[in-house]
């Protein structure tokens, strides 16, 4: 009798194991939509699989970018959010927990305006600095904040108003700091090929087109890890022509 009670978890077990292998080899094949609906799948049977969690709220994030409509990007920036607090829920001290959140909030932040925008650009700045208290290694989180250096650098003065009167005083944030952990990420992954394509953008900011230049041309020369890799290397090469 127990042997009977036991054999349904094991093969639950078996079944969750499966999944995720098979959404990972189509991860590793580029086939980013159908990963997701694998995970959605574990999720399914395992409500508070954490690997599952944080990859969809992640895949949720990359595809929301490819989607023809602001509309459809909104939908999956919100179920990428929706799945990111899941996962802090199950484990508020994951640092890619708190990445996956930090990344959503700053999809949402790039299509959203007034309060929404705000809100979500503080959010940026709160997950990804305690994923990187969590995990010193989480390259994902130095690029996070990177970006968030970059763009609250750049801000109108409307914007910077609205910041202000969401923290009560304007958050530092330097070109620098962005080019800093940009440099820091890609020490920790230098197979990261988004992370290239940002800290030239930076660069350039910076009037450095010769580093700009080179961290493009590198970038090219790089194999594909990831789906989305393919954009943005097309994005690359359309910079490396401007920057030249």
């Amino acid at each position: 009798m127990l042997f009977l009670l036991i054999l349904p978890f094991e093969n639950n077990a078996q079944d969750i194991n499966t999944l995720l292998k098979e959404a990972q080899q189509l991860e590793s094949a580029f086939k980013e939509p159908e990963a997701l609906q694998k995970y959605l799948a574990v999720i399914r049977h395992q409500p508070n699989n954490l690997t599952a969690l944080i990859k969809t709220s992640e895949l949720y994030s990359i595809l929301g970018k490819h989607q023809g409509t602001k509309e459809k990007q909104r939908e999956y920036y919100r179920n990428a959010r929706v799945y990111a607090q899941k996962a802090l829920q199950v484990n508020p001290n994951s640092s890619d927990a708190n990445v996956v959140m930090s990344l959503a909030m700053g999809r949402m932040a790039l299509i959203a305006s007034g309060e929404d925008k705000i809100k979500a650009v503080k959010d940026v700045k709160s997950y990804s600095e305690k994923s990187i208290q969590l995990d010193p290694t989480n390259f994902k989180g130095y690029h996070v904040l990177a970006r968030w250096h970059y763009e609250v650098s750049d801000l109108t003065s409307v914007e910077k108003w609205l910041v202000k009167v969401a923290y009560e005083a304007l958050p530092k944030a330097s070109l620098d700091d962005a080019i800093r952990l940009y440099e820091k990420s890609r020490s920790l992954n230098p197979s990261f090929l988004l992370n290239y394509l940002e800290l030239a953008k930076a660069y350039h900011r910076k009037n450095n087109d010769k580093k700009a230049v080179e961290l493009l041309e590198t970038m090219l020369k790089m194999p594909n890890k990831i789906g989305d890799d393919g954009h943005i290397k097309a994005k690359g090469k359309k910079l490396l022509e401007e920057y030249k």
